[in-house]
């Protein structure tokens, strides 16, 4: 018999995520909102801040750029909004739930190369890269090797992401590469920095609103999915625990602790806006 292969549970998460924004949010974006000073910052502003979040990026593509690559795609919707802005632009995607739902927001003269940055071979070069938060999941080193590798002459980087700044205190939000160890890397390749801007503010009632939202909807439904499942089938229910003690232990701890918060990312994250340039 056949052995099925294991689900990755961060790409069960991710489409998890795409899941919820639909239905939240009624939005195809799996990013950070982004509040200018002096805008609303509840749950029914998320929207236009991820509008918002893409529309900055936007407004740094340098003057002449006519083909892109996206890496580490999401759901589309940014590569979508770059084709309707008329940039051509090509995919990296290495997961296999969102590479479909990519592949059906593509033109056929798009190219979506379902693999790792660092596994990506081809011929094309281009005149831009983005990272939309999705370089917090490349190797730094190999990452910008074959960024440098895949840019024409003259061409840009930009970098759109939250890192992890050095604190007294341990996050409860994982992810981010530590920003020192970027800035150390990234000089040792031909980029010079165009730009450096510091979003932290204007991007943390994301995590705030994911706070309302985990301890007045989401930690209620599970106290009550889990009363009545101990109440209706203990003997599977214990079993279910034991089985998985230590995954349901860490999405508690990580999720459920009330912890992560817009005043935690402030002080542990750094979110920022790079651009770069390639020089001969």
């Amino acid at each position: 018999m056949k052995r099925m292969n294991k689900v990755d549970s961060k790409e069960v998460g991710l489409e998890i995520g795409l899941l919820l924004t639909r239905f939240f949010f009624n939005s195809e974006d799996l990013h950070f909102g982004y509040w200018p000073d002096g805008t609303p910052t509840d749950m029914s502003t998320i929207s236009k801040a991820q509008s918002n979040h893409s529309n900055l990026i936007f407004s740094h593509i340098p003057d002449g750029v006519k083909n892109i690559l996206d890496v580490g795609s999401g759901s589309g919707e940014l590569a979508k909004k770059l084709i309707d802005k008329g940039y051509s632009v090509d995919c990296v995607s290495p997961s296999s739930f969102l590479s479909d739902t990519i592949q059906s927001k593509l033109p056929p003269q798009s190219t979506l190369y379902r693999t790792t940055l660092e596994d990506l071979e081809t011929d094309h070069r281009y005149d831009l890269i983005i990272f939309s938060e999705s370089f917090q999941y490349v190797n730094i080193q190999s990452g910008l090797s074959k960024c440098d590798h895949l840019l024409n002459q003259h061409g840009h980087l930009l970098i759109f992401d939250f890192f992890s700044i050095e604190t007294d205190s341990k996050s409860p939000l994982r992810g981010g590469h530590k920003i020192s160890k970027f800035l150390v890397a990234i000089d040792q390749f031909p980029f010079e920095n165009i730009i450096d801007l510091d979003v932290t503010k204007e991007t943390a009632p994301t995590i705030g609103i994911l706070d309302k939202l985990l301890t007045e909807f989401l930690i209620p439904s599970k106290d009550l999915s889990a009363k009545y499942l101990s109440s209706n089938f203990p003997i599977v229910t214990k079993l279910i625990k034991w089985k998985l003690k230590k995954r349901i232990a860490k999405i508690n701890r990580v999720y459920m602790s009330g912890q992560i918060t817009a005043e935690s990312f402030i002080k542990h994250k750094s979110y920022r806006l790079f651009l770069y340039q390639k020089m001969a």
